[in-house]
């Protein structure tokens, strides 16, 4: 059992009880076991007043409770007609509480869909909300302007995009998530101990216990609680007003992103990918009116993705196999802007501010080194040569930040700086691009190295590979440790920089897989299974991400700088790009006004102008046009302090004074809920179904992308052919063929393609050499009957070979081989008493006539005849083991 683990949140549904006087939110557990009650008073007109008693109750009490609330608020004793508890709305977690100009609103999430499952924790995404006014109307006090307020905070559609889980902690990374388990045991029990005061103490029921006398020790586990990373954390300031008054199972925090999950089946055994990214709330907005940077460091546009790998036949975070790797995207660090009055798709860039000193990039790289470790690498994909100078304004300016930056730092931390045009080479025939990207991304992996919570494996001693060795990061007894990161920037960071992300993922899913053990090289090739899906879900991600920022969906992909889209796609992206200048034109500044009312970054008051009347939100996010700072930080030790002192490893991993602060820990039991995390994912008190489990509606590789053809490569790691995907066999057949199909054969097999439909790189070419003559056969054009007999007979002979190759897999005309007769030919004498067979089986007396029985163990033995004895009612006594787990399970149960 480990001896830390993560805390599962308490309160997970909930139900609003609504009186005259008072709202009453009942929240519990997912078995709904122990619940808390929150009173919210409603005569208040602009005030919120919150009572959170701390107490657990049981499922009778709550009923007593209410039942007494009920009773009590009629109007007259004894009435029955008009109850006076109404329920309101049930609900799954608490978004936050905002005002505007009148009283406070209450944001519930009534739906939600599950979108992954990190080892048990599972991730959801909010589906729909309902924004409730708390003041009652005896008291409200009405303000015309407060409807408008309402419409521009529920422009941030809550339905897409923002996700959420009551047991892991989606800010931070699974890497900050895993090693703040595998921390020692003294960190956590001194941790305890200090802290004891602060930890809830339980009542005297819950420490009652009946088996005290009998000695039996109580096996403790450490419940750890982690601050979030409020950078990512979207309901921050919502819920900032109860944040010291509620109790922490109450507060559930939400980011704004992507997440996606496909499941790799490597034969059979079941790998997930994830894919998370955190869109930063800090300097938030869409695309020409967010660029560049504030005065905190803060960038537009910054998502940290991350892809998670791990092998789903273990689920346990201590038992179980789990690989990450973080990159980040981000505007280019200075002061820059765009004017978009002029209504140019391409509107100038200048630069606002002059920064000598590189202050601002200062302020970005210390949160990464703080956040990250080093080395920090850049990756500029904008333009380096044009006509007019442009996007090159940019790079002119972020060199010589960075060069500046670095001569104060030790050599072996330095600032990594890799600047390449991507356009310039997209449009060159005689380059590669995405060989191109390739290079930088195997450089750029074996210097930050990954993260994998286990030890290598026996066959990397056995068949070392030269990569492997070279590999970075930081080597700890437990596994590997990611140590820095990748940034990666163009002008929008949308096109190109998902692109490169995909490359450089794509790289590091090789290494993930191969400390897993699921390949022999850390190396994947285009065209297989697994690299298709890892695209999809890279698509999905920039899709979601373009849409977030620029308005429209991804304009270039993975496709067009393999320079394999087909001939539909430019309409495609002129459409996308007709899409992004409108929304930018049109809708961007309303969106912009709704992102910085939900973040809270302008608070209405009758004492200013309303955000509709503000000229810009320039102020809003630049503290240092409102007030002068209080303290200068230094131009040359532009780091904050002690985070040299750990480097290359990242200063908010290590079990520091400051960094142990943000950790609640808490002594639990080991049956405890609120760390049982096979209870809360199995939920073995609920009646399921397995079709309704997500991980079978999940996307599969056997059933999404591997060829339906019979006798295909099962391995996710085998190069297919461009048109041969799950997807596309039954939508791009016509009627006539498939009738003819289901003539010849009931297994679906793809239609032979036309000349066109063949690609003609030099990769494909290359395959169609190595494919056996059936697949050959399938992909060739389809015969013609001759009028010459001959010629006719010789055809229809092909074709007769060809349809019974397609259902079996093999052709009957050839002669078997030297292997197949010698099999047969042992089948055929096997009846033969005089034939001398071969042992099948470890038992010395096999034959075919009498088998000598195996030999059983005691301890076997004994649980089999306990077995029976208990099917006739006769039961042996309890061991002292026995004895303990039926201690635990009435104590977490019914105490």
């Amino acid at each position: 059992m480990p001896q830390s683990a993560a805390t599962i949140s308490g309160i997970q549904r909930m139900v609003l009880y609504e009186t005259r006087a008072r709202y009453f939110l009942v929240g519990s557990n997912q078995a709904q076991t122990k619940h808390r009650v929150l009173k919210i008073d409603r005569t208040e007109p602009k005030d919120l007043v919150i009572i959170d008693d701390k107490h657990v109750y049981n499922q009778q009490e709550v009923r007593e409770l209410l039942g007494r609330l009920d009773l009590g608020n009629r109007t007259k004793i004894g009435q029955k007609g008009s109850s006076g508890l109404s329920r309101a709305v049930s609900a799954f977690g608490i978004v936050g509480f905002v005002r505007f100009l009148e009283g406070y609103y209450i944001v519930l999430i009534t739906k939600r869909r599950e979108m992954a499952d990190i080892g048990g924790h599972s991730i959801y995404k909010i589906e729909d909300t309902t924004m409730i006014y708390i003041p009652n109307d005896s008291v409200r006090v009405a303000h015309p302007d407060e409807a408008r307020y309402v419409r521009i905070f529920q422009n941030v559609d809550l339905s897409s995009n923002f996700y959420f889980s009551y047991s892991y902690d989606l800010s931070h990374s699974l890497q900050y998530n895993l090693t703040l388990l595998q921390r020692p045991y003294e960190l956590w029990s001194s941790a305890a101990s200090s802290g004891e005061e602060e930890v809830h103490t339980q009542s005297k029921q819950d420490s009652f216990d009946i088996f005290e006398d009998e000695g039996l020790p109580t096996q403790v586990v450490y419940g750890l609680q982690t601050e979030p990373y409020y950078k990512y954390v979207w309901n921050g300031k919502l819920l900032e007003r109860v944040k010291d008054i509620v109790h922490h199972d109450w507060l559930m925090y939400i980011i704004h992103g992507f997440c996606g999950q496909s499941k790799l089946l490597i034969y059979g055994r079941p790998v997930h990918i994830t894919l998370i990214a955190r869109r930063s709330s800090k300097f938030a907005g869409t695309r020409f009116l967010k660029r560049g940077a504030n005065c905190e460091g803060d960038v537009a546009n910054e998502v940290e993705t991350e892809q998670i790998v791990h092998d789903a036949s273990v689920m346990s975070f201590t038992a179980g196999s789990y690989s990450s790797y973080v990159q980040v995207r981000g505007s280019v660090p200075l002061y820059w802007s765009q004017d978009i009055s002029t209504m140019m798709p391409k509107p100038p860039i200048r630069l606002d501010q002059a920064d000598p000193y590189a202050h601002v990039a200062a302020l970005h790289f210390d949160q990464m080194l703080q956040r990250f470790g080093s080395p920090i690498i850049i990756l500029n994909l904008v333009k380096k040569r044009e006509k007019r100078k442009h996007e090159k304004i940019l790079s002119e300016e972020l060199y010589p930040a960075v060069i500046n930056l670095n001569q104060f730092l030790p050599p072996d931390h330095c600032i990594d700086y890799i600047a390449w045009d991507m356009a310039r080479y997209t449009k060159s025939k005689l380059c590669n691009v995405l060989d191109r990207l390739s290079m930088i991304a195997e450089n750029v992996v074996k210097r930050t190295g990954f993260f994998i919570n286990r030890s290598d494996f026996y066959c990397h001693t056995l068949r070392p590979d030269d990569r492997w060795g070279d590999l970075g990061g930081h080597i700890a007894s437990s596994g590997r440790v990611q140590t820095g990161v990748l940034r990666t920037n163009c002008v929008d960071c949308l096109d190109r920089t998902n692109t490169a992300q995909f490359m450089v993922g794509k790289c590091a899913l090789a290494y993930q897989l191969y400390a897993l053990g699921m390949i022999d090289k850390p190396k994947l090739q285009f065209d297989t299974d697994c690299v298709r899906l890892f695209e999809e879900l890279y698509e999905d991600h920039g899709d979601t991400l373009s849409l977030q920022y620029g308005g429209s969906q991804l304009v270039h992909r993975v496709k067009t700088y393999r320079k394999i889209a087909p001939w539909t796609q430019h309409s495609k992206d002129i459409m996308q790009t007709l899409s992004r200048y409108y929304s930018n034109a049109f809708s961007d500044a309303d969106r912009q006004d709704a992102i910085n009312l939900f973040l809270q970054v302008y608070q209405p008051s009758e004492t200013k102008p309303h955000l509709w009347e503000l000229p810009t939100d320039f102020y809003l996010h630049q503290r240092s046009t409102m007030a002068l700072p209080q303290d200068r930080r230094s131009y040359t030790l532009w780091w904050s302090e002690g985070i040299l002192s750990y480097l290359p490893v990242a200063y908010d991993e290590v079990p520091c004074d400051d960094t142990m602060k943000k950790v609640k820990v808490k002594r639990v039991n080991r049956f405890d809920e609120g760390i049982d995390i096979y209870t809360e994912f199995f939920k073995p008190y609920e009646l399921t179904c397995f079709d309704d489990t997500f991980c079978i509606a999940m996307t599969n590789s056997a059933r999404e992308f591997m060829p339906k053809t019979v006798g295909v490569d099962p391995s996710p790691f085998t190069v297919r052919k461009p048109e041969e995907t799950g997807k596309s066999v039954l939508g791009n057949k016509s009627n006539k063929e498939e009738t003819l199909l289901q003539r010849k054969t009931a297994a679906s097999a793809p239609p032979p393609p036309s000349e066109e439909a063949i690609s003609s790189t030099s990769e494909d070419d290359s395959e169609d050499d190595r494919d056996d003559d059936g697949s050959v056969s399938q992909r060739s054009t389809p015969i013609k009957l001759l009028t010459d007999s001959g010629e006719s007979s010789r055809t229809q002979e092909i074709q007769q070979q060809q349809t019974v190759k397609e259902p079996y897999g093999l052709n009957l005309a050839e002669f078997p081989s030297e292997e197949d007769v010698l099999i047969y030919k042992r089948f055929a004498h096997l009846g033969e008493i005089k034939h001398a067979t071969e042992p099948v089986s470890c038992f010395p007396d096999d034959s075919v006539f009498s088998v000598c029985p195996p030999q059983v163990d005691r301890n076997s033995h004994d649980v089999f005849e306990s077995h029976v004895m208990l099917g006739q009612g006769q039961v042996r006594a309890l061991c002292r083991e026995d004895v303990l787990m039926y201690r635990e399970y009435i104590k977490n149960r019914y105490m």
